[in-house]
C-alpha cells in the first residue's frame, strides 16, 4: 500500500519532521511504501507532482492548515483519500483564526479521518459541537530515541557543580523562548550556578532577532542552534531540568523524550504538556512567572526531588505501538470500514499491507 505523507516545509529538527520520520519508519517495517513531500500553505505544486508521479493509495497530512490549505488546491482528478493529523497549533490557535478555521473546516469535511495525539485535546474536542467528530481518532504518541553523542556540558564549558536547564524548542512566539529568558532573570540574580541553554531552529526571524539580542544581557544563558534529532537524548541526559514554556502544544516530542529517558521536566501548565507531565512523578507544572521561579529554585536546590522525578518510562510511548495503531487507522480508510477496536485509538491490530 502506498502512502504519501504531507508535511510543512520546516527545519528537519521540528516536531513535524520528527513525527513524519517516525511514522514513515514504522509503517515501512509493516510493509508500506512511504513517500514524503514538503509544502507550504501557498503552493500545491510539490504535492501535485508527487501524486502524479507516485500515485499513492492515500495521503496523511500533518497539520490541518499548513498542509491542508495546499491540499485543497490539488486538482480533483489527482486527489486520493486522506487523513489529517491535527497539531497543537491547529487546535489551540488556528481554529480561532477565522480564515484559517474556514480552511480547517474544509479539510475536515473532505478528510476520511481526523487524528489527534493528545488525549486531553481529544476529550476536549468531544465536548464541542463539531460536525466532524465522527471522524476523530486518538493515536497515542510514540517516540524513537537517537543514539548519537552530544558534548553538551563540554560545549557550554560547565563544571560538575553547574546546574543546567535545557529548553529544546524552535525559536518562535508560541514556544515562549524570549519570555522564558526574561522569567529566568531572577534565577540568574540568585547567584546559583545555573546555565539556561536553548536549542532549536529559528522559525520566526523577527522574534528570533529579539531573542538573540536579549541573550546579550544574560551571560548565563546560551543559544546552541539546532541539535541533531539523533543526539537529543544524549543532550537531555546531561541536563538537570528540561523546560517547556510553550503557550500551545499538541504533544511535544521533546517532552516525550524527556519522560522516556527520565529527565525531570518543568513545563507550563497547558493541555499539551499535561498529557505528558505527571506532577510529582516525572516533573512539575507552572501557571505563571512567579510559580515558574518558585518551582525552578525549588528543583535547583533539591537534588533529591530531581532524583525522584528522574523516572525513566520506556514503555508508555512505544513507537511500535503507535505504528501499528496508525497502520490500522490508515488500512480502515482504504477498506472503507470501521477502525479495528474502538474509536479511542486503542485498537492495536496490525494492518496488512496490500
Amino acid at each position: 500500500m502506498k502512502l504519501l505523507i504531507v508535511i510543512p516545509r520546516q527545519s528537519r529538527t521540528t516536531g513535524n519532521h520528527v513525527t513524519a520520520s517516525r511514522f514513515a519508519g514504522r509503517l515501512r517495517q509493516l510493509g508500506w511504501d512511504i513517500r514524503r513531500v514538503e509544502t507550504d500553505p501557498q503552493d500545491p505544486t510539490p504535492i501535485v507532482a508527487e501524486l502524479r508521479q507516485q500515485r499513492p493509495n492515500l495521503a496523511l497530512l500533518l497539520h490541518a492548515w499548513r498542509s491542508g490549505r495546499p491540499w485543497l488546491q490539488v486538482p480533483a482528478v489527482d486527489r486520493v483519500p486522506f487523513a489529517v493529523l491535527m497539531t497543537g497549533t491547529d487546535i489551540n490557535r488556528d481554529l480561532d483564526i477565522p480564515d484559517r478555521a474556514a480552511i480547517i473546516r474544509q479539510v475536515h469535511q473532505q478528510a476520511a479521518t481526523v487524528i489527534v495525539q493528545n488525549r486531553i485535546a481529544f476529550e476536549q474536542l468531544h465536548k464541542k459541537d463539531l460536525p466532524w467528530l465522527d471522524k476523530l481518532r486518538l493515536l497515542p504518541p510514540g517516540i524513537e530515541l537517537g543514539a548519537d553523542d552530544f558534548p553538551l556540558r563540554e560545549r557550554l564549558q560547565l563544571g560538575s557543580k553547574d546546574l543546567l536547564l535545557l529548553h529544546p524548542a524552535s525559536i518562535r512566539p508560541v514556544k515562549g523562548n524570549l519570555e522564558l529568558l526574561r522569567m529566568s532573570a531572577a534565577i540568574f540574580r540568585s547567584g546559583r550556578p545555573v546555565c539556561l541553554a536553548f536549542c532549536g531552529p529559528i522559525l520566526d526571524h523577527s522574534y528570533g532577532a529579539a531573542f538573540i539580542a536579549a541573550l546579550k544581557d544574560h551571560p548565563r544563558a546560551r543559544y546552541l542552534g539546532e541539535i541533531p534529532c539523533a543526539a537529543m537524548p544524549s543532550a537531555m541526559r546531561q541536563a538537570d531540568l528540561v523546560l517547556n514554556n510553550s503557550v500551545s502544544e499538541g504533544v511535544a516530542n521533546a517532552l516525550v523524550e524527556a519522560a522516556t529517558i527520565g529527565r525531570p521536566i518543568l513545563a507550563r501548565d497547558i493541555p499539551g504538556n499535561r498529557a505528558v507531565v505527571r506532577p510529582g512523578h516525572n516533573g512539575l507544572l507552572y501557571t505563571d512567572d512567579d510559580e515558574f521561579q518558585r518551582l525552578a529554585l525549588k528543583l535547583l536546590d533539591d537534588a533529591e526531588l530531581r532524583r525522584i522525578l528522574s523516572r525513566p518510562d520506556p514503555h508508555s510511548y512505544a513507537a511500535e505501538t503507535e505504528g501499528r495503531q496508525l497502520a490500522a487507522i490508515l488500512a480502515a480508510i482504504m477498506a472503507g470500514s470501521a477502525i479495528p477496536g474502538d474509536r479511542t485509538g486503542d485498537g492495536d491490530t496490525p494492518a496488512k499491507p496490500c
